[in-house]
């Protein structure tokens, strides 16, 4: 197991020079041209040959599986002047506008939150199944997330959470999933975005074929944003080749992290 020293550091190099959601953040808020749901049987994407078992049976109803994705946030709807403030105060470290510590949040081990964890590429997630509940459970940060699918209501004022309340059912072979009941100390993605206590979630997942879920996700927030956050959009492809990992974020490993980011790498030790 890698500890959370490895892993920060690791995110730290990689996503700024290389993730695609981290860049489609920093280029004026504008998506990568291009980043629209894989088509069927290509969920390898662009210039990769389409996966030998993509077209094997399937339940379009069942989407247990260890999955990888790739993702893309789109464009930052307008902010509001509440929620420019906070960003503006921010000083996101994984972001090319950030400063190696910043104040983000998970530097001091406080959750990811909901939904930036999705769009975490290089890491893992994993699909667990029942007939009444589907549980989304991240490798990074070691986390999960529950969907009820029992036919509950969304509550209308659930206690807040980092990872929200949620919802789902059928509309054929989509599952939309409403999500509500956010507390506001996440960011929505790695430069700092904000959202409030009023942020709800549309989720819409579709298996496309047997190695693939493309999933789109809209976010409201009133408080937050003057428009509707569209456009987020991933596509999830099933592998047998990865295990999940205890990738647990350590106070003690995260404040080592950070007093030896803080020593010049010059100064003896």
């Amino acid at each position: 197991m890698r500890n959370h020293i490895a892993r920060s550091i690791v995110v730290l190099a990689a996503v700024i020079a290389c993730c695609p959601v981290t860049r489609a953040q920093t280029e004026a808020g504008q998506g990568r041209g291009g980043d629209q749901p894989a088509e069927a049987n290509q969920g390898r994407g662009r210039g990769q040959a389409p996966s030998p078992t993509a077209n094997l049976p399937f339940d379009p109803h069942d989407f247990s599986g260890v999955w990888t994705g790739r993702g893309n946030m789109g464009k930052t709807p307008p902010m509001t002047p509440w929620a420019q403030a906070r960003y503006d105060a921010a000083k996101p470290g994984l972001s090319a506008r950030g400063e190696p510590l910043g104040n983000d949040p998970m530097m001091m081990c406080d959750p990811v939150g909901y939904p930036r964890i999705a769009f975490y590429n290089a890491y893992p997630m994993e699909f667990l199944q029942t007939k009444d509940r589907l549980v989304e459970f991240f490798d990074y940060f070691y986390v999960h997330r529950t969907i009820y699918l029992d036919g509950r209501p969304v509550p209308a004022d659930p206690d807040p959470t980092w990872y929200g309340y949620s919802v789902g059912h059928w509309d054929g072979n989509t599952l939309v999933v409403e999500t509500n009941g956010f507390n506001e100390r996440s960011w929505v993605d790695n430069d700092a975005h904000p959202h409030s206590d009023e942020m709800k979630l549309e989720e819409r997942f579709q298996r496309v074929d047997h190695d693939t879920i493309q999933a789109t996700m809209t976010l409201t927030d009133p408080k937050a944003y003057t428009a509707p956050w569209v456009g987020m959009k991933s596509t999830w492809t099933l592998t047998t080749k990865l295990a999940m990992r205890e990738d647990v974020c350590v106070p003690s490993d995260e404040e080592k992290y950070k007093e030896e980011m803080r020593v010049p790498a010059a100064t003896p030790k």
